[in-house]
């Protein structure tokens, strides 16, 4: 079905190019007919031209919004076809420890075994990493002055704390009480005139290796030892099988398979732990971020013609088969994280809160 839709717009797209080819030809043709071409006549083509391809790149662009609104109309259909899962959205937020402190956008959420809620934020009126309890109390912080651009948070098996900064293309180990453990910078940082211009997740394999997605600039997974060597690196530009535009998280199950969202491409790519391509979940959206829970892949997703983390869902996926099991709304402009409590109720970042969707 996706394939029949995608070969309908590029027959759309070729006629179009034909029509305003031959509109092209006939200007051409008729200007050089006479004996002799003149600079007239070079003027005459250059008018066609100038009149020609304005009007294809117009109906290029109004066909690439066609068919976004429909991909768009497309997945909200799925999406709400699934069921609404069984949870009411709290707003969470952290409580002020001292006058003068504010938190700024959380751009990403974990959660510990003991469910203290690990904070990752963009402000500077308090420290980047914040350790909040269900009551959203602050037990401790730290990271002030280590990052660029703070992009997500996760815990390992240990226990232990690692960043990600999209700015320095940066990862930091933390113990659980703050203290730096290994900074691993991953470098090969392209210029491409934005602060984004580094590494965007981390996941840790059942070999103990780590993995980064480096989605910002590059586009690639690199695996590294459990003590920040280097191993291998895999991926390039593109839309084909094991090519990225913009890998964004990654989370890998217990059998070591390695889910990484590619988000603007819209779909979840799978791999074995050496990077081979394993297959995919197909036609998401915009992809924010992943959680796995079993055979259950928690993601937050957008259609591609909505503002970037201007609301969301939620949506439940089966691992094996990318079936949609259920999802929840996110209204607001929040989304870009989605992490699980001890109980299973999900949390998403939603400014410079959480939501937290506590079971009914």
């Amino acid at each position: 079905m996706a394939e029949t839709k995608q070969k309908g717009v590029g027959a759309y797209l070729q006629a179009v190019f034909e029509a305003h080819a031959k509109a092209v030809r006939l200007f051409y043709y008729g200007v050089t007919r006479s004996q002799n071409v003149t600079k007239k006549n070079t003027s005459w083509r250059i008018l066609a031209c100038l009149i020609c391809f304005p009007l294809f790149a117009h109906d290029a662009a109004q066909v690439d919004k066609d068919a976004a609104a429909k991909a768009a109309a497309d997945l909200r259909a799925r999406v709400e076809a699934s069921p609404k899962l069984p949870f009411q959205a709290v707003h969470f937020a952290a409580q002020t420890p001292a006058t003068g402190w504010e938190s700024g956008t959380v751009s990403w959420a974990a959660v510990d075994g003991d469910g203290n809620i690990y904070e990752l934020q963009r402000g500077d009126k308090a420290d980047p990493v914040l350790v909040l309890d269900r009551e959203g109390k602050v037990l401790r912080s730290w990271g002030k002055g280590d990052y660029k651009i703070p992009h997500s948070i996760r815990i390992d098996p240990a226990g232990n704390v690692w960043t990600v900064d999209a700015g320095s293309s940066t990862v930091i180990e933390y113990s659980p009480l703050g203290k730096k453990l290994m900074t691993i910078a991953v470098g090969d940082q392209p210029e491409n005139g934005s602060a984004f211009n580094g590494t965007t997740d981390i996941a840790f394999g059942p070999n103990g290796h780590l993995y980064i997605t480096d989605g910002y600039g590059n586009a690639r997974v690199l695996e590294y030892t459990a003590n920040g060597k280097r191993v291998r690196q895999w991926g390039k530009p593109g839309n084909g099988p094991g090519e990225f535009n913009l890998p964004h998280a990654i989370q890998i199950d217990h059998e070591g398979t390695v889910y990484v969202a590619d988000r603007e491409n819209g779909r979840i790519e799978k791999f074995d732990l050496d990077g081979n391509f394993l297959g995919g979940i197909p036609n998401l959206g915009r992809i924010f971020s992943l959680k796995l829970s079993g055979d259950t892949l928690w993601a937050t997703i957008q259609p591609f013609n909505q503002p970037l983390t201007s609301g969301a869902w939620i949506v439940k996926l089966d691992s094996k088969t990318g079936m949609i099991l259920g999802h929840l709304d996110v209204r607001e402009a929040g989304g870009h994280s989605v992490e699980q409590m001890p109980s299973g109720e999900p949390l998403t970042t939603m400014d410079n809160q959480l939501i937290w969707f506590k079971a009914k």
